[in-house]
């Protein structure tokens, strides 16, 4: 079992993929260089003050204390208050601007990944699960957040302290530089191993993370069928054993964390030591100050934190360039569905010519040599079993897929070659549950048609013969229907799904079985509706039902994948096929009585 958080060893780049992702991401943020650029000034402003500490700590001892000037003291008092603040200040700066870009960054990131999730092609969802999806903009952009809130800002201010760190101290005394640094070998080697082990211990979190949460996940959403079965124990029983491996990657973390700060602050405390060791010789003989030993000093206190800090980022960055290399993966897919640069007729004649079909990702073919023309006004109904291909046909048709072999088109137009745009005021499709958003019934109405009015919406409703239903509402069509429009029943939200697709005014309907899952009483309702819309269009229609059938002016059966019968409903019941079986178990089972 996994996790749609889990993290494997496919999740971290090789130095020229991580670099990749940078560059793009650099790129990416060029809107907010100024406030970057702003961030990194104030950023060197409070490194050169935290610095300049130690500098005028060293005159005050060389200049006021050793040569009792108290005037130089006092100097060097209010010099180090005034840097002090300058320094908090700016810091404070920094870290307002760092933080301004970087969440100006992930929201750019944010609107720039889920519109292009928005243009693509149901194929694309068909690859990708939603889950998967959501934890991209979710998860992903998260671990992201760590970097930019504090992390970039982390990453600068080591970066510019350890570099202006060790210019002043070759410039202090270049010989006590050489003695403090000679731990750094083994700093070196403690790092790249805490980088190689951290890292391991990082997936591993991230992986019991992942299993946990789908543990939690079903636990939640299957509590009906555990209840039923009396399946708590074991449930809380697996829900343990995941928490316990959480756990145990957590505890083996702070192990391998432990261990590396410790031998960075060890590494500290012994270079101080060497330092005051050998800067204590050297004053004795007269080659420094006791200032500069302890300017010293304090410098090399100050130059393992952002050491201990820049190894800390290390997995910080291997996750956010994992995160940032999976959604630029997404912003690379193209919709397999791409719009063309012709305008589609107002009306004119289907022509299914010897479609074929597979789906993304599979071999077999689902459909296979179809051929059908649907006149202008003609009702259509696709008819066969289940997994036949006709809900395939319906699709294709209203260009949710493209076909793999042959051409659709409607009035002469390549259905490939037509706009998006104009292909969707011709071509409506109702499935078989309209989804509802948050919001009122006009809104949900009004999403056939962002700039219809009320009145708009209304006439849609009326033209269905369902507007005094809704205006019986206390609020009418400024109903909330609340979250998947649980606020109305299923006629009622069907409806709606209805009223869109009169709001559009379509040429083309096409129907995957609208009022399959309906009861009898609000099915006749919605049919009613359905008979009103489907006048004097051109409809085609997934029909499970025999009264559906019947209605239409020819009938397309569609088995494995093939077209074998086309005609009326008496044609084909004549021809005792494979259609008049389909009606005489439709016919069976009908109530009596």
């Amino acid at each position: 079992m996994w996790g749609m958080n889990a993290v494997d060893e496919d999740d971290r780049l090789d130095p020229d993929e991580a670099k990749q992702v940078i560059r793009r991401a650099a790129r990416l943020a060029a809107p907010f260089k100024r406030t970057v650029a702003a961030a990194v000034g104030f950023s060197a402003i409070s490194t050169l003050g935290l610095l300049a500490g130690p500098v005028i700590v060293r005159y005050g001892i060389d200049e006021g204390i050793a040569a009792a000037d108290t005037g130089a003291l006092r100097l060097a008092v209010i010099a180090y208050c005034v840097v002090v603040a300058c320094a908090y200040l700016a810091s404070r700066q920094q870290y307002i601007f760092i933080n301004r870009a970087g969440e100006g960054f992930l929201r750019l990131l944010r609107v720039r990944v889920f519109g292009h999730i928005q243009r693509q092609s149901l194929a694309f969802f068909d690859r990708n699960k939603s889950g998967v999806l959501v934890s991209r903009m979710t998860a992903d952009i998260e671990s992201m957040a760590e970097l930019v809130q504090w992390g970039l800002l982390q990453f600068v201010s080591a970066a510019l302290l350890v570099s202006f760190a060790l210019v002043l101290l070759v410039v202090l005394s270049w010989q006590l530089t050489i003695v403090a640094l000679l731990v750094l070998p083994v700093l070196i080697i403690a790092s790249r191993k805490f980088q190689r082990d951290s890292n391991a211990a990082y997936l591993d979190v991230r992986d019991q993370v992942g299993q946990n949460l789908s543990t939690l996940q079903e636990g939640i959403a299957g509590v009906r069928v555990i209840q039923a079965y009396a399946r708590e124990p074991e449930q809380t029983r697996r829900f343990e054993a995941s928490n316990r491996g959480l756990y145990r990657s957590h505890v083996h973390s702070l192990k391998v964390s432990t261990w590396f700060f410790g031998v960075v602050e060890a590494s500290g405390i012994i270079a101080a030591a060497l330092a005051i060791g050998v800067g204590g010789w050297l004053q004795n003989r007269g080659d420094v100050s006791i200032g500069t030993v302890i300017a010293v000093v304090l410098l090399v206190t100050q130059l393992f934190e952002p050491v201990q800090q820049l190894s800390q980022l290390y997995n910080t960055m291997q996750s956010s360039a994992a995160s940032l290399n999976k959604l630029f993966g997404i912003l690379d897919t193209e919709p397999d569905v791409r719009d063309g640069d012709r305008m589609l007729p107002g009306q004119g004649s289907i022509v299914v010519g010897d479609v074929g079909f597979r789906y993304p990702g599979t071999e077999a073919l689902v459909l296979d040599g179809i051929t059908i023309t649907v006149a202008d006004g003609e009702r259509l109904a696709l008819v066969g079993p289940t997994g036949a291909g006709k809900s395939t046909v319906a699709k294709l048709i209203a260009r949710l897929y493209d076909p793999t072999d042959g051409t659709i088109s409607f009035g002469g137009v390549d259905l490939r070659d037509a706009t998006v745009g104009s292909l969707r005021e011709r071509v409506v499709v109702v499935p078989q549950e309209g989804y509802l958003f948050g919001g009122t019934v006009a809104d949900n109405i009004r999403v056939a048609r962002a700039d219809a009015t009320d009145a708009d919406v209304r006439d849609a409703l009326r033209a269905i013969g369902a507007l005094e239903r809704f205006e019986e509402f206390e609020d009418g069509i400024d109903t909330e229907v609340r979250e998947r429009g649980s606020r109305l029943s299923a006629g009622e939200r069907q409806l709606v799904s209805l009223a869109r697709a009169a709001l559009v005014d379509p040429a083309v309907l096409v129907l995957d079985e609208a009022t399959s899952n309906l009861d009898p009483g609000t099915e006749a309702i919605v049919e009613q509706a359905l008979e009103r819309l489907m006048t004097g269009r051109t409809t085609i229609v997934v029909a499970h039902r025999l009264t559906t059938v019947r209605r239409a002016d020819r009938i397309a059966v569609i088995d494995h994948g093939q077209l074998t019968e086309l005609g009326t409903h008496d044609e084909l019941v004549a021809l005792d096929g494979r259609y008049a079986a389909l009606a005489h178990a439709w016919a069976k089972s009908q109530p009596t009585g």
